[in-house]
């Protein structure tokens, strides 16, 4: 992907028109023709380039729709999407635009564009029988463009079902007014093009073209896509008013093949053989903790099936946005205490307030994933900054509340840690939930300074293990369900599932809550699940207190409690997004989601 450095060629190539050449008919260097663009293979590609740029990924922006569920808090407006969906309008969806670049109705249908345009042009590109990766550039490329539209479709399908289906490129001079393909069709074009991609793509990308989509990462996609068609919101009759059921949803029975379809979808990947999860079984000695932070931050595993590279010089502000403020970050991507509490104990049982010892230490003895997870009060982390060093020679987070004596006012006194609101260190910054996101935070890097360049992962394998093992539950296909769901408990170091029924479906749910944070699924898993009442309560956040001891010196170890904060609430509707006025008004053909 190196040649994304090229992207002024891609610039000025989108914005071609037709031109007379200067006295002399030079072309500029810095400018492109059309006909040049498709008649050079490298230029072809560094269009298609672009369109792996645009997707949409929460690390350049710094901020993960985390924040719109129940997994995260965010210190600025976007919270608001959380506290009454009846706030989201066909005129505004508060927040969702703080969490992504290329995630509007608008700037989606204008990647899909771009892959039309691609389609149109490709033929113009020289062929060559050269093989590399065991396929030729054109089929290469082409593989990559169906993926890529593909993507872009199963962007808008997830958040507002079905949508209109553009092949065409659509000049400023045409016919915009397109209506909503049903539900079905639009995930019927989306799996047509996602087995076009794999027929065309390579099994693995070698060198440059690392990164690119492969045969693997259109069936995994495809897998998730089928995943999702089969669950509950496609599937059930949620808005049982809406005059438009076929657009939102199945209108036929045949449940059971969709979940049938998806199982196939997911174990056609696992027969590939070529993923397997990192560290799948850990070693005696072996730090689970580490290995599953070794996950995120490393380069690239075995585990992975699609991801962007980033390198330093480009921008992603996850890092600033999510530190603590006493490293000079702004607190946000906070975790809430409700996913904090769904972490398990070490030996795979619920952590539960009501049992003394772990009331007592509620940090103590959880999973590895916890603390490969979050950081809470008195975590070790990075060394702090020069100014700080000597507010915490520990190099621990402080977001707790220290009561002590002040002998010459003969009173109590509260100080708070460096790392809550009230710290001496940037107290506009800082979490509120007392906790912080520490799955995708580098901690080699002074995030004031340095821009993180942290691989996301857009699909990895665990994921797709999860997917196998749902659709296995859904069609009563319990121990097999076990199997994929304990592969990766076996790597988290936990004990492998016993349950059935309603039983493994409430472990399995949760097992992906944990094992997928921070990663952009569980928004998306609350709505197709169709349990948004469940999610979109109110929140609780940690108090960490070193009380004041009856002979005036502090508790060396604090009090914990989780105390209310914030209620959020749920309202049907939210379970689709509103198609904005604007494009509305644009296509008199479009018919509004239910609620809106």
């Amino acid at each position: 992907m190196n040649r994304i450095s090229k992207l002024f060629i891609l610039f000025a190539m989108l914005s071609v028109v037709g031109c007379k050449q200067d006295f002399l008919e030079t072309q500029p260097s810095s400018e492109f023709s059309e006909t040049t663009v498709w008649s050079d293979p490298a230029l072809a590609e560094t269009f298609l380039n672009q369109i792996y740029f645009r997707l949409d990924e929460p690390l350049t922006v710094g901020r993960m729709k985390a924040n719109l569920v129940d997994e995260a808090h965010y210190r600025g407006n976007a919270a608001s999407f959380n506290f009454n969906n009846s706030l989201i309008t066909q005129d505004d969806i508060p927040g969702w635009g703080n969490q992504s670049r290329y995630r509007s109705w608008a700037d989606v249908y204008k990647s899909i564009r771009y892959c039309n345009i691609f389609f149109n042009k490709i033929a113009e590109v020289p062929e060559s029988d050269a093989l590399v990766d065991g396929k030729t550039v054109k089929d290469r490329m082409t593989g990559e463009a169906h993926f890529l539209r593909a993507y872009l479709y199963f962007n808008l399908n997830s958040v507002y079902g079905g949508v209109p289906i553009l092949t065409d490129v659509y000049e400023l001079d045409g016919d915009f007014n397109v209506a909503r393909n049903t539900f079905k069709e639009t995930v019927e074009f989306i799996v047509s093009d996602l087995d076009q991609a794999a027929a065309l793509l390579p099994n693995v990308n070698s060198g440059n073209n690392k990164g690119r989509a492969t045969k693997g990462a259109a069936l995994a996609l495809k897998a998730r896509v089928l995943l999702y068609a089969a669950s509950d919101l496609y599937n059930t009759p949620v808005f049982s008013n809406y005059a438009n059921p076929e657009l939102i949803g199945y209108t036929d029975g045949n449940r059971s093949t969709r979940w049938q379809a998806a199982k196939d979808a997911a174990k056609a990947v696992i027969d590939l053989g070529a993923y397997r999860l990192y560290k799948a079984i850990p070693a005696q000695t072996d730090s689970i903790a580490q290995n599953l932070t070794e996950v995120i931050l490393s380069n690239y595993t075995e585990e992975d099936i699609f991801v962007k590279f980033f390198t330093t010089p480009m921008a992603q502000n996850f890092g600033l946005y999510s530190a603590p403020n006493g490293y000079h970050g702004w607190g946000t991507n906070a975790p809430i205490a409700e996913l904090v509490d769904d972490f398990e104990m070490a030996d795979g049982t619920k952590f539960d307030w009501n049992n003394p010892a772990e009331a007592a230490e509620p940090y103590k003895n959880r999973e590895p994933r916890f603390y490969a997870t979050i950081l809470y009060n008195e975590a070790p982390w990075r060394v702090r900054p020069d100014d700080v060093k000597g507010l915490d020679p520990l190099n621990k987070v402080q977001t707790g509340i220290s009561q002590r004596w002040n002998s010459t006012t003969n009173s109590m006194v509260e100080v708070y840690g460096v790392d809550t609101r009230k710290s001496t260190i940037e107290d506009w910054n800082g979490s509120y939930t007392g906790y912080y996101v520490r799955k995708y935070m580098d901690p080699t890097v002074e995030p004031l300074f340095v821009k993180q360049s942290l691989t996301w992962r857009f699909i990895r394998y665990a994921e797709v293990l999860l997917n196998y093992a749902e659709a296995c539950i859904e069609l009563n296909q319990d121990e097999e369900a076990r199997t994929y769901i304990n592969q990766v408990r076996t790597r988290a170091g936990l004990p492998g599932l016993t349950e059935s029924g309603s039983a493994l479906r409430a472990r399995y749910r949760n097992e992906r809550r944990i094992e997928l944070a921070f990663e952009d699924h569980r928004f998306f898993d609350v709505r197709r699940w169709v349990i948004g009442p469940d999610a979109y309560k109110p929140i609780h956040v940690a108090k960490a207190l070193y009380k004041l001891n009856a002979d005036k010196s502090t508790a060396l170890r604090p009090t914990v409690t989780h105390d209310p904060f914030e209620k959020h609430a749920w309202i049907d509707k939210a379970y689709f997004l509103p198609i904005l006025r604007d494009e509305m008004s644009k296509n008199p053909l479009l018919i509004q989601n239910p609620g809106y």
